[in-house]
């Protein structure tokens, strides 16, 4: 039961610093820029791509091609790559965000969770390091996938230190709650 409220602390935790930073904080948006000229892109997507929402990446190769590699080294220097994530006019996100915001909450919850049953075989652990490993957990977290998509995607550097930015906050944030509440002596 001290791990499930732990866990359900730091979720809290977690969920009120994310909330801050995406409602208060530029944070958010850092990375983000809009189409130059984006009516004829909007235009040209919507005709060419049509109702199927996805993530694309161009140029697309055959993965099975011996020659991938070099194909797609000449068609990059030639056009550009990059990847597109496309939800179509007709399939639009709902205007409730309670489902989003559940699915959030419940993914900070498992984070949380681990953390605590990481946290609750430190028998003895002083509330720093108890802190520190939940601090480290979060670190390990945001480099886990931000820096493979700025390395092998080139998502945009400031993008990839806002968003890392957010989840060691996040983690700081669990950490305090979820280390204070460890700690506690028990009846």
């Amino acid at each position: 039961m001290r791990i499930l409220i732990a866990a359900l602390l730091g979720a809290l935790a977690m969920f009120a610093w994310t909330s801050v930073a995406h409602r208060a904080t530029p944070l958010a948006y850092i990375g983000f820029s809009p189409i130059p000229n984006e009516a004829p892109v909007l235009s040209a997507m919507e005709s060419s791509i049509g109702a199927k929402p996805g993530l694309y990446f161009y140029p697309w190769l055959d993965p099975k091609d011996p020659h991938a590699m070099d194909k797609g080294a000449l068609l990059e220097r030639a056009h550009g790559h990059g990847l597109l994530l496309y939800h179509p006019a007709n399939i639009q996100m709902d205007d409730n965000m309670m489902p989003m915001l559940a699915t959030e909450f419940a993914k900070q919850f498992v984070q949380a969770l681990i953390a605590a049953f990481i946290v609750s075989l430190m028998v003895g652990a002083s509330f720093a390091t108890r802190w520190g490993a939940v601090v480290l957990i979060g670190v390990s977290a945001s480099i886990a996938t931000n820096v493979s998509y700025w390395n092998w995607y080139g998502f945009p550097l400031d993008y990839t230190l806002a968003a890392m930015t957010i989840e060691i906050v996040s983690a700081i944030c669990a950490g305090v709650v979820i280390a204070w509440w460890m700690g506690r002596r028990t009846a």
